[in-house]
């Protein structure tokens, strides 16, 4: 008795199946690397949008209470995205400055823009620890700060 398997119509149509398969995957495997993929598009445009948000933290240096919920609340309706708040080390901080913490100067001086202090209060502080692009430290002169 003769098996279904040693037929040549099944060796035939095996041999068809698999010939199509080959096919779908060499077609796929061209597509694959001669277009532009959407998914490196979308991270493209995904990282623009994150590398354009600023991240920054406010902390209270002149021990004002509220100080740092009131500067967070202004600077966020400003644009700016405020991760944290809280106290400074000390409150004997006489001049409101920003620390640019991972390098982008440029991050940290739209921060001191919108405050409306000069470049001179930015400090470099790079820790690759800091997941902030600025810290902002308000002293004693916050009357004078003019958030634009």
């Amino acid at each position: 008795m003769k098996k279904w398997v040693d037929s040549p119509l099944f060796l035939n149509a095996s041999l068809g199946f698999l010939s199509l398969l080959l096919g779908i995957l060499l077609i796929a495997l061209v597509i694959r690397i001669f277009t532009p993929s959407l998914q490196t598009e979308r991270s493209a445009i995904e990282s623009h949008l994150i590398s354009n948000v600023i991240q920054i933290e406010v902390l209270n240096g002149c021990g004002t209470p509220g100080i740092a919920t009131r500067y967070t609340n202004l600077l966020r309706r400003a644009g700016f995205d405020v991760v944290e708040s809280g106290n400074f080390e000390s409150f004997d901080v006489n001049e409101t400055f920003v620390i640019d913490r991972i390098g982008n100067i440029e991050h940290a001086r739209a921060v001191a823009r919108a405050l409306g202090i000069t470049e001179s209060r930015i400090i470099r502080e790079i820790s690759p620890h800091f997941y902030l692009d600025a810290s902002v430290v308000i002293g004693a002169d916050f009357e004078e700060l003019t958030l634009r």
